[in-house]
C-alpha cells in the first residue's frame, strides 16, 4: 500500500498534457511548465511544429483532434491537461473534435483540465465559433470525477494583427464591430500565463468558470487611435464595414463561405450584445497587458515586418 507521500510524490511528478502546443496560448503554456521542469506531453497535428519544445524536454506526441484513440493516448497517466479547440472551419467539425476530446478525456481517467472558452460562452446558440465552445463546455461538465476550469478568455487583441495588409494597402482599419462599443480585449501572452499558473496550482475542483477581461475594455476606435500612435500614422482611422463586405473580404482571404459566415455571426453577436463579459471587473478577471503593449510589443514589429516583405 502505498503511502500518502508517495501519492504526493506521484502527483507532483505527474505529466502535463497540452492540446495545440504550437498554438498562441499552448506554447507559453508548454514553456512555461517546461522552465519549472515539469514533465510535458505536447500535442499537434505537425511533429515539425513541436520540436522547439522537445528540444527544450518535452515529449511530442502527433494527433488529429477528432482522434479520440490517439487522445485517450495522449492523455493517459496525465496529472493535468490543458484543453483547447482548433481554429474553426465548420461547426460540424467542431463538435466532432470536442467529441473525441471530450471522450478521451473521460476514458483515459484525466483528473484535472484547464480549458480555453471564450466570454459569452454562457450563450448556447447564435454566437458563431463561441457557440461550439459552449458546447465543448457542456461535454466537460458532464463528465463525472472531472476537475475542470473553463478560461472564459476576451476578445483576442492578436485578432487586430489580421488589418495589417489593410493598413499598409487601404490607410485605414475596417472592421464590422460597432466602431464606440467597448469590448474586453486580452493578450494571448496573458491567457497563457494564467492558464499555466492554475495548471500548477491545480486550486480548483468541481466545474468552474473564470472570465479573462484583459487589463481594459477598449473600443475599435480607441485600439485603432493606440495602434495608429504605435505606427507613426496619426491620421490612421477605423471604419466600421458592412457585414456583407466583410464577409467577402474573408472569402477572399481564403475562409470557405461557410466558415466566413460562422464568423459575422459572431460579430453580429458582439454588436448585439448578445456576446458579452458576465463577471464584474476584477483583480482576479483583469489581466496586465495594456493594448499599447501589446501594440509595441507585437503590431509593431509585425506591421513593420510586413512592410519589409511586402
Amino acid at each position: 500500500m502505498s503511502s500518502l507521500k508517495d501519492d504526493v510524490a506521484v502527483a507532483t511528478d505527474g505529466m502535463y498534457v497540452i492540446l495545440g502546443a504550437s498554438g498562441n496560448t499552448g506554447a507559453i503554456i508548454s514553456d512555461s511548465l517546461l522552465s519549472k521542469g515539469k514533465k510535458v506531453r505536447v500535442i499537434g497535428r505537425d511533429a515539425g511544429r513541436l520540436q522547439r519544445f522537445v528540444r527544450k524536454g518535452a515529449e511530442a506526441f502527433t494527433a488529429d483532434m477528432s482522434d479520440a484513440a490517439a487522445l485517450t493516448k495522449a492523455f493517459g497517466g496525465a496529472r493535468a491537461a490543458y484543453l483547447i479547440l482548433p481554429p474553426i472551419t465548420t461547426r460540424e467539425d467542431q463538435e466532432r473534435q470536442s467529441d473525441a476530446i471530450a471522450k478521451a478525456v473521460k476514458e483515459s481517467g484525466l483528473r484535472y483540465a484547464v480549458y480555453l472558452s471564450s466570454y459569452g460562452a454562457h450563450v448556447p446558440q447564435g454566437t458563431g465559433p463561441v457557440t461550439g465552445l459552449h458546447s465543448s463546455e457542456q461535454k466537460l461538465n458532464a463528465i463525472s470525477g472531472l476537475n475542470v476550469l473553463h478560461l472564459r478568455a476576451a476578445y483576442f487583441m492578436e485578432n487586430n494583427l489580421a488589418a495589417i495588409d489593410m493598413i499598409h494597402g487601404m490607410g485605414l482599419f475596417g472592421h464590422v464591430l460597432l466602431p464606440d462599443l467597448k469590448l474586453p480585449m486580452i493578450a494571448t501572452r496573458d491567457v497563457g500565463d494564467y492558464g499555466a499558473r492554475r495548471l500548477l496550482d491545480l486550486d480548483f475542483s468541481g466545474k468552474q468558470t473564470r472570465e479573462l477581461l484583459g487589463e481594459r475594455d477598449l473600443s475599435m476606435a480607441e485600439a485603432t487611435a493606440v495602434i495608429a500612435r504605435g505606427i507613426g500614422k496619426p491620421d490612421l482611422r477605423y471604419e466600421q464595414f458592412p457585414y456583407d463586405q466583410m464577409q467577402l473580404a474573408l472569402i477572399q482571404t481564403g475562409f470557405s463561405s461557410k466558415k466566413a459566415a460562422v464568423y459575422i455571426e459572431m460579430f453580429k453577436a458582439i454588436n448585439a450584445g448578445v456576446l458579452a463579459a458576465q463577471e464584474p471587473r476584477s483583480p482576479e478577471n483583469s489581466t496586465p497587458t495594456s493594448f499599447e503593449t501589446f501594440v509595441r510589443d507585437v503590431f509593431v514589429p509585425s506591421y513593420h515586418g510586413k512592410a519589409l516583405t511586402a
